[in-house]
């Protein structure tokens, strides 16, 4: 038999170094998500809608005995939760965990727990901190779920979640942003889904997503605030877009089109803000265009209703409704041409007709692609 040659050993021993440092690292990630999670005893979530609920019902099944408590608005929203573990609200067709109750009461909800999760919707954010504040420890880290950017009077001035989170607290706070596409009923379901959590602190980043992971919830981790925030912002408002598209039926090819454009938009604009660009085509961004009810409120919108109608109909938050006025103050301050989310916030906004907007877009001078 033909002996091994030198480079053929090697070949073997470089394969074999590379199972060994990745089943290293495997078990190193196993032992660091037990500890995240047997050191964590007790999380709140802020805000009892369909997408926080799905969130604590998952951390819920992560771990059985962890206490998980929804801090709702109202009396009979929380009997609803610890009388029939259901939220019938938003979430009736599922049962919740045991170990997931609800409260109106900041202290009991917010007191020893060892993360926040923030599921309440961007514009009434601030408000809604600066009455719990005396109840979040400092210390506590916040995971936000809220996509969107906050209102401001100003005439550039255009808060990010990063910064309505302090304001409202009075101070800053350990913060990581979740964000991509994920549908509530499908982490229900216990479906395949994949999010991104960003945090400035990377130690911070790896606690969530330990914390979060499943066999059904894949998490990645980014050190890119800024990128993931404004994608998951921003593409609410493509989403509109690509809704009246639809709605209005001019067809694939300009659905494909409109999409193409809105993300070289935000890519434009993110980068000048300092995001990666990168980033831009991941979880939060590209990846969470079409999934989301906002592209309703734009099929509706071409299909003649009015935003006024819309609205009164809708029992959850299209946050690309009160992100769009964000996206000309934000074109105007760091000068960029934004044809088709500036359309958007004109239709929501003016009153602009869909299809005039798309008439306009269309019209626009040929240029080289960018």
């Amino acid at each position: 038999m033909k002996g091994i040659s030198d480079d053929e050993r090697l070949s073997v021993k470089e394969s074999w170094d590379k199972i060994v440092r990745w089943a290293t690292r495997r078990r190193a990630y196993l032992s660091t998500k037990e500890d995240v999670l047997a050191s964590t005893k007790k999380v709140a979530i802020m805000g009892g809608g369909s997408f926080g609920t799905a969130m604590g019902t998952l951390l819920a099944r992560n771990k059985r005995d962890l206490d998980v408590v929804i801090l709702v608005r109202s009396d009979a929203d929380a009997r609803s939760i610890n009388e029939t573990h259901r939220n019938a609200k938003y979430l009736p067709q599922y049962e919740l965990p045991p170990s997931v109750r609800a409260t109106t009461d900041p202290a009991e909800a917010l007191s020893g727990c060892d993360f926040i999760v923030h599921a309440v919707p961007v514009q009434s954010s601030k408000a809604f901190l600066r009455g719990v504040k005396d109840h979040v420890d400092p210390k506590t880290p916040l995971l936000c779920l809220a996509k969107g950017l906050g209102a401001s009077y100003h005439l550039t001035l255009v808060p990010m979640m990063t910064e309505v989170i302090p304001a409202g607290l009075g101070r800053d706070q350990p913060l990581a942003v979740l964000s991509g596409p994920t549908f509530a009923v499908e982490l229900m379901q216990g479906l395949p889904t994949a999010i991104v959590a960003a945090s400035t602190d990377k130690n911070l980043a790896g606690r969530v997503q330990r914390l979060f992971a499943s066999t059904h919830l894949r998490v990645n981790t980014s050190n890119d605030v800024v990128g993931v925030e404004l994608s998951g912002a921003l593409k609410n408002v493509l989403a509109i877009a690509a809704g009246m598209i639809e709605g209005l039926e001019l067809g694939n090819n300009a659905l494909a089109a409109v999409v193409a454009q809105g993300c070289a938009e935000i890519r434009w604009l993110a980068t000048k803000m300092g995001a990666k660009p990168e980033t831009l085509s991941g979880l939060s961004g590209t990846g969470d265009i079409m999934l989301t009810r906002n592209r309703t409120v734009g099929v509706r919108l071409g299909k003649g209703e009015t935003l006024e109608e819309i609205l009164g109909s809708m029992t959850q938050v299209a946050e690309g409704v009160a992100t769009a006025p964000a996206v000309m103050k934000l074109a105007r301050k760091y000068k960029v041409s934004l044809p088709v989310l500036t359309a958007v916030a004109r239709i929501l906004e003016d009153g602009l007709d869909p299809r005039v907007a798309v008439e306009e877009v269309m019209n626009l001078p040929q240029v080289p692609e960018a």
